[in-house]
């Protein structure tokens, strides 16, 4: 469920389910007693549907509570879509299971169990529709400003850059960052990408005000609680909510977890996640999927590769040195798609360079061929790399391998983007790829990093089959 709905949007929630949940047991009486579609049944026991409104009455109690127990009617709870999905099934399913339960111990012979499981089916369909529209509205709305916090992050150090990328990485959650504040100098003056540089923390009233904040985070160290202390008290005084994010013993937030003893509160270190067995893991789905990709493009490159030597003269493949994971450094192979000695032309094309930070990029590169043009709009120039996949140098899913001329330009913390295997596609490519500016290339590389898990690099292929066919921010 979309985060930062209005107090009133859990109660429209609650009566748009009391309505869906009652249509879709019409709908499977319906089905049932009417239609007879798939099991016909014995005119002797064709009950009509007032018999079944004391148990419809059961049924959305029950499910209204399990789905309150649950938090799907928080509108402050941070879910992404498909937890929510999740929930609203398996919660679904479970009081079907009991109203199963009840009409056998009740009348075995007189209510129809086949009935629920309709029910259980469409109430789910139609649960899950309602959520997906209300995500894909909210999300509209948000991309215009519209119902977005406005987020000022107070220090930049490791736990605030944390902030930043989780907030790039996940739009659903309802924030925009309006900047940051930090009393060191060489932070605090000097924006992160699209992220301004609004001064020290002396300035944080005035900023509260001209840049209409709802929101502040604190991600100063806890040694500075004084400070924080102090900061805090400003924020009430101007009637904004502040947040304090805990600098556990400096540690990456990804790495803290938090539990319980009888409510007293527990706080631990996980262990680092792309290691040992989760790296064995991510390797097999590298070689098997990775494998059967190759085998199945086979075809589509070959006809690229006649494509390439028909339209202009050169090799048809491009070789390129890049830098992998633990910035040991291979050659990584691409359809060609410039002409013939374009690297030799990158000198004086510098001052076209549209791109931040140490990447070199033109939206209307001159050296890019009609070909080249069409292979980089739809990324089909990069399909050789299945190769540098099988060898074990690229992963099908991670940060974009950098050039060792970008890396020598790296800061400090962009460099935690090589602590796992470069991969053919990744977050950003998928969260906007050359529209990005350098910077939240970074912080969504290093999300995913520390979010890494088998179902995200899943959900990370799927999401770049669409973004790859219509060819979003590639150029």
């Amino acid at each position: 469920m979309p985060r930062h709905l209005p107090r009133w949007s859990g109660w429209v929630l609650i009566a748009s389910d009391i309505v869906l949940i009652n249509l879709a047991l019409v709908v499977s009486y319906e089905i049932r007693y009417e239609w007879q579609l798939f099991v016909g049944l014995d005119p002797a026991y064709n009950n009509p549907f007032t018999v079944y409104i004391p148990f419809a009455v059961v049924l959305t109690v029950l499910l209204l509570v399990t789905f309150r127990l649950a938090g799907v009617y928080d509108p402050r709870r941070s879910t992404s879509l498909f937890d929510t999905l999740y929930s609203l099934a398996s919660n679904s399913t479970i009081g079907i299971m009991v109203m199963i339960v009840v009409t056998l111990f009740l009348r075995p012979l007189l209510y129809s169990r086949l009935i629920w499981l309709y029910a259980d089916i469409l109430i789910i369909l139609f649960l899950s529709t309602s959520r997906i529209v209300l995500t894909v509205t909210f999300s509209r709305l948000r991309a215009r400003g519209v119902g977005v916090d406005r987020l000022l992050i107070v220090g930049v150090g490791e736990v605030g850059r944390t902030v930043m990328r989780t907030v790039v990485a996940r739009p659903e959650l309802g924030y925009r960052i309006a900047g940051f504040l930090d009393d060191n100098p060489e932070k605090g003056e000097t924006d992160i990408g699209p992220f301004k540089a609004l001064g020290g923390l002396d300035k944080l009233m005035g900023v509260l005000e001209c840049e209409h904040v709802t929101e502040v985070v604190i991600a100063l160290p806890w040694s500075n609680y004084r400070r924080i202390l102090s900061l805090i008290t400003q924020c009430e005084r101007a009637g904004v909510r502040a947040r304090l994010v805990p600098d556990i013993f400096q540690l990456t937030l990804s790495r803290v977890d938090v539990d319980d003893l009888g409510g007293i509160p527990l706080i631990g270190v996980k262990p680092v996640t792309m290691r040992g067995s989760v790296l064995a893991v991510k390797r097999a789905m590298d070689l098997i999927l990775g494998g059967l990709l190759a085998i199945v493009s086979l075809p589509l490159m070959g006809l690229i590769a006649l494509a390439i030597r028909l339209d202009s003269p050169g090799p048809v493949l491009f070789k390129q040195t890049r830098v992998g994971k633990g910035g040991q450094e291979f050659e990584c192979w691409k359809f060609r798609s410039m002409r013939e000695g374009a690297e030799a032309e990158k000198e004086r094309l510098l001052e076209l360079n549209e791109a931040t930070g140490p990447l070199f990029k033109i939206k209307e590169d001159p050296r890019v061929t009609r070909v080249g043009r069409w292979l980089r709009r739809f990324s089909l120039d990069e399909l050789p790399q299945f190769y540098n996949v099988l060898r074990g140098e690229m992963s099908l899913v991670g940060p974009r391998a950098p050039l060792p001329t970008e890396v020598a330009q790296f800061q400090e913390w962009h460099k935690q983007r090589l602590e796992a295997p470069q991969g053919l596609t990744g977050l950003a490519q998928v969260s906007g790829r050359s529209q990005l500016t350098f910077d939240e290339t970074c912080l969504l590389d290093i999300f995913y990093i520390e979010n890494h898990s088998l179902a995200l690099d899943l959900r990370i292929l799927l999401r770049t089959v669409p973004k790859a066919l219509f060819g979003e921010g590639a150029y």
